[in-house]
C-alpha cells in the first residue's frame, strides 16, 4: 500500500476514491471516521488519506489526481440528458437514474 492523496473533506475523498476504482485502480480512504477524534489528535491526523494497492499503479493514479484537481469548480447544476431531472454541481452521474453527466 502507499499513501496517495490528502484530502480536504470526505466527499473529495470518495470523488477521487470513485475516479481511481473507475479506471481498474484498487484504492481505500484511511481516516475515515477520525473526525471524531478532532481535539484529542491533530486536525491534519484526521483528514482523510488515499491510499493505492499496487505501487505499479501510481504513475496513472497520479495522472488521475492531477486531472482531478484542475477540474474547475461549477456552481451551476446539471440537467441530465436521459430522464432531465436538475443534478448539484459537483455531480457527475446523475442521482436519479445513473447516467453520466456531460
Amino acid at each position: 500500500m502507499r499513501r496517495l492523496y490528502t484530502a480536504s473533506n470526505l466527499p473529495e475523498a470518495h470523488l477521487l476514491l470513485h475516479r481511481l476504482t473507475a479506471s481498474g485502480i484498487e484504492a481505500c480512504v484511511l481516516n475515515e471516521h477520525a473526525q471524531g477524534g478532532l481535539g484529542e489528535i491533530p486536525f491534519t491526523h484526521a483528514w482523510p488519506e488515499i491510499w493505492i494497492m499496487e505501487e505499479a499503479d501510481e504513475p496513472r493514479a497520479r495522472r488521475i489526481v492531477t486531472e482531478f484537481e484542475k477540474m474547475p469548480s461549477s456552481t451551476d447544476t446539471a440537467r441530465c440528458g436521459t430522464c432531465g431531472e436538475l443534478n448539484p454541481p459537483a455531480f457527475e452521474i446523475c442521482w436519479r437514474c445513473g447516467q453520466v453527466l456531460r
